[in-house]
């Protein structure tokens, strides 16, 4: 097989693995608030990615120029330790039909922030493609008639996130491409232990033990840090360093058809607009990163 058309097939088999992982990372999120509230799903969801990866973070950490600790506890808060408490606040309230729309800017803010802050020079062909995809993923939400405006004030906790995630995909595409995905992320998330468990000391997570749901929540809460934070940044960082940043913030685009799988499991139906959509999702994807 052709090398790059090897390489083209990994990152789009990476590309579906972050779209599945992620777009379960909704439902853990809403398991754990079921007795927990959203401080707390979110400094588990941190600390127990930080305790998943510590021995990388112990065994690589000698290995690390000094000079770049800074940055990649920046590349820790931005990308993954507000976003976490950002989307646990808005999910107590907003509909996540809204949500998804929302996450979904995280491709358009990294053009706007990459053009606007680190020169990043990009074809009109990728700004194109991006704004077809995100109407594609509008359309298909509203055909789904999952839109529910209620309860907007939140939407700014979504927005704000994917702001973030804008900045550090930028960044880590700049400054952070010589760092090994895995030891980025070890060594972000080892940063991040000691904040997120001083977070669950103050709330009185440790306190809440014996009442009821406590277990269920935290195993939820610790199954997304493992699996939808650990193992998903570092798959994330290893598409951004094989694809780009644009590709690989493009992920958001590939939750709804998580969404829609998970819903035609359980017997709903899938009609032709919404394979329409679906297909306007892909065909945004492709002309960005043709």
């Amino acid at each position: 097989m052709d090398p790059q058309k090897k390489r083209q097939i990994i990152n789009w088999l990476i590309f579906i693995m972050l779209s599945v992982i992620w777009g379960s990372s909704f439902i853990l999120m809403k398991e754990g608030m079921k007795s927990l509230n959203a401080w707390q799903v979110a400094s588990l969801r941190i600390f127990s990615a930080g305790m998943i990866l510590l021995p990388f973070t112990i065994r690589k950490w000698n290995n690390l120029p000094r000079k770049d600790i800074p940055l990649i506890f920046l590349s820790g808060l931005l990308g993954t330790f507000i976003p976490a408490y950002l989307f646990c606040f808005a999910e107590t309230e907003l509909n996540s039909a809204i949500a998804g729309i929302l996450n979904a800017l995280t491709p358009l803010f990294t053009l706007v922030i990459g053009a606007s802050f680190f020169h990043s020079k990009l074809p009109l062909k990728k700004w194109v493609g991006v704004l077809i995809g995100f109407i594609g993923l509008v359309l298909l939400v509203g055909a789904g008639g999952n839109l529910d405006f209620s309860n907007m004030q939140y939407s700014g906790f979504v927005i704000l996130a994917t702001v973030c995630y804008g900045i550090n995909v930028n960044m880590v595409s700049r400054y952070l491409r010589h760092i090994p995905s895995l030891m980025l992320a070890a060594l972000a998330f080892g940063l991040l232990i000691v904040p997120s468990g001083l977070i669950l000391l103050i709330t009185g997570y440790w306190r809440s033990r014996g009442e009821e749901g406590f277990m269920y929540s935290t195993a939820a809460s610790s199954v997304l840090g493992v699996f939808g934070t650990a193992i998903a940044s570092v798959l994330f960082y290893m598409l951004m360093k094989r694809a780009g940043a644009l590709f690989a913030s493009m992920v958001t685009y590939g939750i709804p058809f998580v969404a829609l799988f998970w819903g035609f499991l359980a017997g709903e139906r899938i009609g032709m607009m919404q394979i329409f959509c679906l297909g306007m999702i892909l065909a945004g994807v492709y002309v960005a990163n043709k």
